[in-house]
């Protein structure tokens, strides 16, 4: 597989790729200095910041057009994107507790929202990253929202770093948690009931000799395959039904972040690069699982 090109670059350590109806890529860019939501158009040429949300994570669309994002800080929350612009904060916290690190999301079989917490605050966690300190206290998150009513209820807890988040082809929820480099499975129950969480996969090449490597976004394929960016490692890991690696891919830099299908004949997959500021493109031939949309 082979990437048959650049789409963009120059981005702001890019995430959360998203495909509108009319063809354009919505884009976050969580760099300091941008801190936006961006929207690339058809042919990949020219970008436009659509909202300077602070530090936008994850995304995703609905049937109305409109993008969710998880913001990490100003202030951690969910945040509602219209295209035009205007952006409001939805919910910042559920069950009692305040949202540290919204990090990614996905609707449901239900409608519902699911969202990962990282369950570190942003600014505690890269502080403790710089100065080479052992990683501070963790409580990973999922958490089912209900957006007509503006309620969070938390369906699991003690991930170390939540961070991606995708309904399979068998409606179980996929959750990556970032340190462990591990893919965990929640089997689907009905209306936003899950089971307990099962180990998937391991997406780590564990043989690497330097160097952190763990899971980050995302996308299933139709034939029910998991499409996993592994952060620190340069490549998007493969995973069959049965949590078995069959693949790993390449990309252009050692951190990719996210990956989403192109249109339904296309046969591409979009990766977003954070290193290399990119979003690129393979043709791997396989198209994505459709996307279930929220109950608004």
């Amino acid at each position: 597989m082979q990437a048959t090109s650049v789409f963009h670059k120059n981005l702001g350590e890019p995430e959360a790729p998203v495909l509108l109806s009319d063809g354009r890529w919505a884009v976050v860019e969580m760099s300091p200095e941008k801190g936006c939501v961006s929207i690339i158009s058809r042919d990949g040429m020219i970008k436009n910041v659509v909202a300077r949300t602070g530090r936008p994570n994850g995304m995703l669309i609905d049937s109305q057009g409109v993008l969710w994002v998880a913001e990490s800080m100003n202030p951690p929350s969910l945040k509602k994107v219209e295209l035009d612009g205007s952006s409001e904060v939805i919910i910042t916290g559920g069950d009692g507790t305040n949202f540290l690190f919204p990090n990614d999301v996905a609707f449901g079989p239900d409608g519902a929202l699911y969202m990962t917490d990282s369950g570190v605050s942003r600014p505690k966690f890269q502080e403790a990253r710089e100065k080479g300190f052992l990683y501070p206290n963790i409580d990973g998150k999922v958490f089912r929202i209900d957006l007509p009513t503006r309620t969070a209820t938390i369906l699991d807890d003690g991930l170390q770093f939540a961070n991606g988040l995708a309904f399979g082809l068998d409606d179980a929820l996929y959750v990556t948690a970032t340190i462990t480099g591990l893919v965990y499975r929640y089997e689907w129950k009905g209306n936003g009931i899950l089971g307990p969480r099962e180990v998937f996969t391991d997406l780590v090449d564990r043989n690497r000799k330097t160097g952190f490597a763990g899971g980050d976004g995302l996308a299933v394929g139709s034939n029910g395959f998991l499409y996993c960016a592994v952060l620190g490692q340069g490549n998007v890991a493969v995973v069959d039904r049965d949590g078995l690696l069959v693949n790993r891919m390449s990309v252009g830099g050692q951190q990719p972040t996210n990956v989403a299908f192109g249109s339904r004949d296309s046969g591409d997959l979009y990766v977003t690069v954070k290193d290399a500021g990119t979003l690129e493109r393979y043709q791997i031939g396989i198209m994505g699982l459709p996307l279930h949309s929220g109950n608004l």
